[in-house]
């Protein structure tokens, strides 16, 4: 035992709740504490540490109404029919995962996953950042891509990578999708008999949980997928897309030259999936969000409370 050791088992219990109530009830400094006591300010640290150590003080944090699913959320979910909305208190700064991950951590804990089971991801910047937080462990759960890779540069936008992330974190299999999300007719005839592409699309009709993004209105986005035609008439009933599936104000799909070719879950298949979490922030996606609870292509949402008021306004 070092000295330091054996000095602090050596405090009496009345020192070290003398040093605790001053500082925990009555908000007294370290500084004013030593002064009083006739000990150093090292002591004083000490003496607070050894008192939690012993359980002569106990710290409690208890998480807000709000971020357990109150008032709020509830409303939200009334709203959108959805079964459940997991809220974080606001987003702020470039990086959505820190903020985001606890919320879909509450909803993957509360789906009750096995190993064996099923768990889809879509591409895109958040759940890719979620998926490189920690969202509790799920040994042998299954993890796969609901979409092809893109030849966009992001990251965000190779599904490969968001699985490969996600199953490290929850210890979970990842399986992989070796297939463009858009191929030319010819590839696209030949990826329904690869075994290593088939076995992975069979594993969307057996999914029992997906993580997916919801996209903003194409025709407003700074960055869209390459294989995205833009300039596609169509495209302007678009509000918003789930695993590159596009669908209007009423959730109806919209589709574009070439969409029959995508590599990725069906919206039919989406609404099958009995517990699909979609991730998303922001007021340029609330259109979206709306659209997309309406089609049913998703029936947990995970957002933050300025995006969740913005929906209730938006939707009465």
């Amino acid at each position: 035992m070092n000295a330091d050791a054996a000095q602090e088992a050596r405090f009496p219990q009345e020192l070290m709740y003398a040093a605790a109530s001053q500082y925990y009830l009555h908000d007294a400094t370290q500084a004013d504490i030593a002064k009083r006591l006739g000990v150093s300010r090292a002591t004083v640290s000490r003496l607070l540490t050894e008192a939690r150590r012993q359980g002569i003080v106990e710290i409690k944090v208890h998480r807000p109404e709000l971020l357990s699913g109150g008032h709020l959320a509830s409303q939200v979910a009334d709203v959108l029919g959805l079964e459940r909305v997991h809220l974080a208190p606001g987003v702020s700064g470039p990086a959505l995962g820190p903020w985001l991950a606890p919320g879909l951590a509450r909803a993957l804990a509360a789906v009750g996953l096995e190993s064996g089971d099923v768990v889809l991801v879509s591409s895109g910047s958040t759940v890719y950042e979620c998926a490189r937080e920690g969202l509790g462990r799920f040994p042998g759960v299954r993890i796969a891509p609901a979409v092809g890779g893109q030849q966009d540069p992001q990251p965000w936008f190779q599904t490969n990578e968001t699985t490969r992330l996600l199953a490290e974190q929850v210890g979970g299999v990842p399986h992989y999708l070796y297939a463009p999300a858009l191929p030319g007719p010819e590839l696209f005839y030949s990826l329904q008999h690869e075994p290593s592409v088939r076995r992975v699309m069979d594993l969307w009709a057996q999914a029992r949980c997906a993580v997916v993004g919801v996209g903003s209105p194409p025709l407003m986005r700074q960055v869209v997928p390459a294989f995205v035609p833009r300039d596609e008439p169509s495209l302007r009933r678009a509000v918003g897309d789930v695993c590159s599936r596009f669908y209007d104000r009423d959730g109806e799909p919209v589709g574009y030259p070439g969409s029959e070719r995508l590599v990725a879950a069906g919206l039919e298949e989406l609404r099958r999936i009995p517990h699909s979490i979609a991730v998303a922030v922001g007021a340029e996606k609330v259109v979206s969000i709306i659209a997309g609870a309406k089609g049913g292509y998703f029936n947990r949402l995970v957002t933050d409370a300025l995006t969740a008021e913005s929906i209730l306004a938006a939707a009465r």
